[in-house]
């Protein structure tokens, strides 16, 4: 078996010169590097939970730092914090509720509906617990504490024989700890792999015959959205927009094509002239964040405002991968890249440009060239994502059932 450390600086390395393509190979590529620490980490009898959060966290900030403003690096790191947790906290209340129905059981002599007390008013106070944003895996003596006396711990002798049964126990929720953190990591790699597929199967709700729908660059996620309302017989046209200074739209419209959908290039410029005979404008997303804010190609944000403008409904399709815990302002964010100048200046034609000026230590032309846009939510007209459709003030409450607030921060 290859040695964890080689492979985790083999993937930082890859994530430093982006030689993984799309956010879903590198976070599903991520996901399952992070299910091979899991697995090796030898865990104590103690704090197994902990262990298994300090190894995961040690390896995620070198992979954010990798790639930050691969935001889907940290979000699926955050996903494996939280399944971590959550079956902790799911461990836990399985032995605090097999404590209370010992005590139950033992304690013949009281009626039988108050034998039923403490473990509805356990059960209520875990429901209650998990149902907070935070989910932080409470300690068994926190639980205890907030149980009734009838569902105190049995008394267990200092004997041989119960000793080995408890080391016997504690090896078995180890076990059975690695196992089921494993076991929703899988789940976790299935989700991400499917994500497409989940998508597509919604179009046939929202494109309708003979409809003109915008679109900007180059997504899969789009690919396969329009493709499957193709595939329902659905007849419509596509624009898209070509994404200069990369030109992705030219690759998104070459492959329309190739599945038999009508399609018609434009300029970036142009959106604002054609966007009256657009019925939808339907993007793919890099991130959406907290706030329901979108980060996705360049230029995307003025297909937002032109549909805005026009009343036309402003569609992201996004895999539950790319929902970000975090908002725009957050300092840890890093919103955008700049991209090699040569993209969009031919070096040797502007070389008498770029002289530096008399004195002034910096060349008289300049060249910014973004990678991505962000879009405000207040421009959103709805999010479709592997869980369905919601609008964009929903979309911090389904992120807070992906994540915990204290894996926020890496």
């Amino acid at each position: 078996m290859p040695d964890v450390q080689s492979t985790v600086l083999e993937f930082v390395n890859k994530l430093r010169k982006r030689k993984i393509e799309g956010s879903q190979a590198t976070a599903k590529c991520t996901v399952e590097l992070l299910r091979s620490v899991i697995s090796q980490q030898r865990v104590p009898h103690s704090n197994q939970a902990s262990a298994l959060i300090d190894a995961v966290k040690a390896v995620g900030e070198q992979l954010v730092a990798a790639n930050p403003v691969e935001l889907a690096v940290g979000n699926v790191v955050r996903r494996v914090l939280h399944i971590i947790r959550e079956e902790d906290l799911s461990l836990a209340t399985a032995a605090m509720a097999g404590l209370d129905l010992l005590d139950a059981s033992d304690d013949d002599g009281e009626d039988d509906n108050c034998k039923g007390v403490g473990y509805s008013a356990m059960s209520a106070a875990v429901a209650a617990a998990a149902a907070r944003s935070t989910l932080r895996p409470p300690s068994l003596q926190t639980l205890l504490e907030g149980t009734p006396e009838s569902a105190a711990v049995p008394y267990t002798s200092s004997s041989g024989a119960d000793s080995e049964s408890k080391t016997a126990d504690k090896s078995s929720i180890t076990r059975k700890l690695k196992h089921d953190v494993i076991e929703g990591v899988n789940h976790l790699i299935l989700e991400i792999s499917g994500c497409h597929e989940q998508i597509a199967e919604q179009a046939i709700e929202h494109i309708h015959q003979n409809e003109v729908i915008l679109t900007l660059g180059s997504s899969r996620t789009v690919l396969e959205f329009l493709c499957a309302a193709k595939e329902k017989k659905r007849a419509f046209r596509v624009f898209v927009a070509e994404g200069a200074p990369r030109y992705q739209g030219h690759l998104l419209a070459k492959e329309l094509v190739a599945r038999g959908l009508q399609t018609t290039v434009i300029t970036d410029s142009a959106v604002f002239a054609m966007i009256s005979r657009v019925n939808m404008v339907i993007i793919g997303a890099h991130a959406v964040m907290a706030n329901g804010g979108v980060i996705g190609p360049v230029g995307v944000n003025m297909a937002a405002l032109a549909a805005k403008k026009h009343a036309v409904p402003f569609v992201v399709l996004a895999g539950s991968h790319k929902l970000c815990p975090l908002y725009p302002h957050n300092p840890e964010v890093l919103l955008n890249e700049l991209r090699s100048p040569s993209e969009l200046l031919d070096f040797g034609e502007f070389s008498d440009c770029l002289d530096f000026g008399a004195g002034s230590g910096s060349p008289l032309l300049q060249v910014v060239n973004p990678t991505f846009d962000y879009v405000p939510p207040s421009l959103v007209s709805l999010f479709i994502t592997d869980t369905g459709g919601h609008n964009p003030s929903y979309m911090y409450r389904l992120i807070a059932d992906y994540y915990s607030a204290d894996d926020l921060v890496m």
